[in-house]
């Protein structure tokens, strides 16, 4: 079984700066990018326009950025699998790291698997309809696009992001309507007294979304009253959930610490987890910023710590 100094699994910003960092370093990194669940390149494969990565002032596609994350990845020799990790065994060093169908040894491994964000399965939401054409699960990424412009916007979840999201469309949205399937919200009380007082959102209480209709775009939105099952509908120039993100950590097998939400326990301001010689980046340890640009310096950090550790075990790069 080959044998390699680092092995990165993932394939966002996090993952191809870590993978970056590392082939400049002469580690000669392996990066498992994933193919068979559909995720490499991230979450910035289902976001259109990228407006806030530094160095773009015209915006990019988040597609685009990838590419060029990618091709910057191989360029230093960084040598890319197009497989999924279907296990990991850290019981051992070296690791053991297995995809569809290789399997490698690695003294080094940096998890940056991302997050998934949560998304109601309604009619009018799927890839193939709406999905990223007005619906959305990212208000910061993607509120600021024109299409969201002086429209009526509507956020589904009842939560501390729900309301965040809420308040940061104000800017852009004629209203925002805050949609809650019961009659109080569970976001702290700070947040939904913000909510509450804001003089462009209006909460829908004991409402769930059913379907989503439009044309080009999104134009329209049903709700349901969950207790009188009234439907009403609503024009709509935006749907945005926030209801929640899964880290993809399922293929860790419970061997590294998490945090009651399931993310990935670091120590505060570094990358280590708390199995020595494993480092995790991005979206599948951060549930506060979740932004490609804090994902891609949190792959820095992992590179570079990765490097150090290395070193300290007597592993030479080349």
């Amino acid at each position: 079984m080959e044998r390699r100094k680092l092995i990165i699994i993932g394939s966002g910003p996090a993952a191809h700066t870590a993978a970056i960092y590392a082939a400049r370093a002469n580690l000669n990194p392996l990066l498992f990018e994933g193919f068979y669940s559909g995720t490499a390149g991230g979450q910035l494969m289902t976001t259109t326009e990228v407006e806030n990565y530094p160095g773009f002032p015209e915006g990019i596609t988040g597609p685009d950025l990838m590419e060029k994350f990618r091709k910057q990845s191989e360029r230093f020799g960084t040598t890319i699998l197009t497989e999924d990790v279907v296990s990991v065994d850290l019981s051992a060093r070296p690791f053991k790291v297995c995809g569809k169908p290789t399997c490698f040894e690695a003294d080094t491994l940096i998890i940056a698997t991302g997050a998934t964000a949560k998304r109601l399965t309604v009619p009018g939401t799927g890839d193939n309809e709406f999905w990223q054409k007005g619906v959305t699960a990212c208000a910061v990424c993607d509120g600021a696009a024109p299409i969201f412009r002086n429209q009526p916007l509507f956020v589904f979840g009842g939560g501390d992001t729900a309301v965040e999201e809420a308040i940061f469309l104000t800017k852009y949205g004629s209203k925002v309507f805050l949609v809650h399937r019961r009659d109080a919200l569970r976001a702290s009380k700070i947040m939904a007294e913000r909510a509450m007082h804001h003089p462009k959102i209006e909460i829908i209480w004991n409402n769930a979304l059913i379907k989503v209709e439009g044309d080009k775009v999104v134009r329209s939105v049903t709700l349901q009253d969950v207790n009188t099952k009234k439907e009403t509908t609503h024009p709509a120039g935006g749907v945005f959930f926030a209801i929640g993100h899964v880290p993809n950590t399922s293929f860790l097998g419970g061997q590294i610490e998490t945090h009651p939400n399931g993310y990935i326990k670091v120590v505060p301001g570094t990358t280590l987890t708390n199995v020595e010689g494993v480092f995790a980046a991005g979206d599948v340890q951060d549930h506060v910023y979740r932004q490609a640009v804090t994902a891609a310096g949190s792959g820095c950090m992992a590179a570079l710590e990765a490097e150090r550790w290395l070193s300290a075990q007597g592993h030479h790069a080349g």
